[in-house]
């Protein structure tokens, strides 16, 4: 596990460390444990080259560093973990990095072993439950212990969001 700091602001040399789906997925996949390339390339599906690419730009960008190495057969391998146990994005800066950070998520989404449980709802709240409701989600992100490696991972994704547009109308569908 990470034994840097319990979170990370980013800054604006991370961003475009951050510019591809992949490079998230790969801090997701360091935040349980640190791993090598190899390992890494094996669980993603894709080359060592892909991978050794794309962890190069996140230590370049601090979001990554070396974390000890191991003998095998041919050499030395590597192992990588990331910076801090969270990375926050500043809000000034995360529309415009949302959309790769939701499709590295969509990523994770699509390969889980159960089916996820994803709920979208539209709800008028006053000002004090929106507090609440921050508050509380505030506390599952940072207060919820880890139960340890023995168990199963699980992914959670957190948001409280006013939209722009009014929520109340009806999306509109193409007929199949």
């Amino acid at each position: 596990m990470t034994h840097g700091p319990p979170a990370q602001t980013l800054e604006t040399r991370h961003f475009k460390a951050l510019s591809h789906p992949m490079r998230h997925r790969l801090l997701f996949a360091l935040g349980e444990k640190p791993a090598t390339t190899s390992q890494l390339a094996a669980s993603f599906a894709t080359r060592k080259g892909n991978i050794a690419h794309h962890l190069r730009v996140l230590l370049e960008a601090g979001l990554v560093r070396p974390a000890g190495t191991q003998r095998v057969r041919g050499g030395v391998e590597q192992y990588y973990e990331r910076t801090a146990r969270a990375v926050h994005l500043p809000s000034e800066h995360y529309v415009e990095h949302l959309p790769t950070a939701f499709r590295a998520i969509a990523d994770e989404i699509a390969t889980a072993q159960e089916e996820p449980v994803l709920v979208l709802r539209y709800l008028h709240l006053s000002p004090d439950q929106a507090a609440r409701i921050t508050e509380t989600l505030n506390a599952i992100a940072h207060e919820t212990q880890d139960a340890g490696a023995d168990h199963p991972r699980y992914g959670v994704l957190l948001g409280l969001f006013q939209p722009a547009v009014n929520a109340s109308v009806t999306p509109r569908f193409a007929s199949p």
